[in-house]
């Protein structure tokens, strides 16, 4: 598997990667408008994504299988500097390959980005407590769980208590 940052070219890809996991991903997202993930929308925010990543405000990652198709993908946003240093983790992998291993894979090199690239002290990813693969995801990578946030972020039209977790930069212990 290859891991990389996006660019601007991989709009043909996310588009067929989430138009092929839609009912998949519509549990644990927002009610999206129709043309979200088309090629067109998703150009247009591409162009945006490769700006925040220059100026450092945001990181967007892609996990491709042999054949150059995302099969995962994995972003830290809300980037902040300053004392705080930390950003929000967010991730996401293919039906079909749950399960694999694909996610911690992709996961770990961006919180290996945010840790050593970004310098960053805390990395912090947040999950519904009926998603229990990404609390084993979560833990698995180290994250420890910080509290319970209610009615945190509207899924898939309801609003969810999520569970909040962060992993600290272990060269600053």
């Amino acid at each position: 598997m290859n891991i990389r940052l996006i660019t601007k070219n991989d709009a043909v890809r996310l588009a067929e990667y989430y138009s092929s996991n839609a009912h998949h991903f519509c549990q644990w997202e927002p009610i999206r408008e129709i043309g979200y993930y088309s090629e067109i929308s998703l150009q247009a925010r591409l162009s945006d994504y490769a700006e925040q990543q220059l100026s450092g405000n945001a990181a967007y990652f892609i996990g491709l299988n042999n054949n150059n198709s995302v099969i995962a993908h994995c972003s830290l946003t809300n980037i902040i500097y300053g004392p705080f240093m930390a950003c929000h983790m967010g991730y996401g992998v293919a039906k079909e390959f749950e399960g694999s291993g694909t996610m911690s894979r992709v996961c770990a090199a961006a919180i290996e980005y945010a840790f050593g690239q970004l310098k960053l002290n805390r990395v912090m990813a947040n999950y519904m407590r009926c998603n229990e693969r990404s609390g084993t995801l979560l833990n698995k990578l180290g994250f420890s769980e910080e509290g319970l946030a209610k009615n945190y972020l509207k899924i898939n039209g309801q609003w969810q208590d999520h569970v909040l977790t962060s992993l600290l930069n272990p060269a600053n212990l």
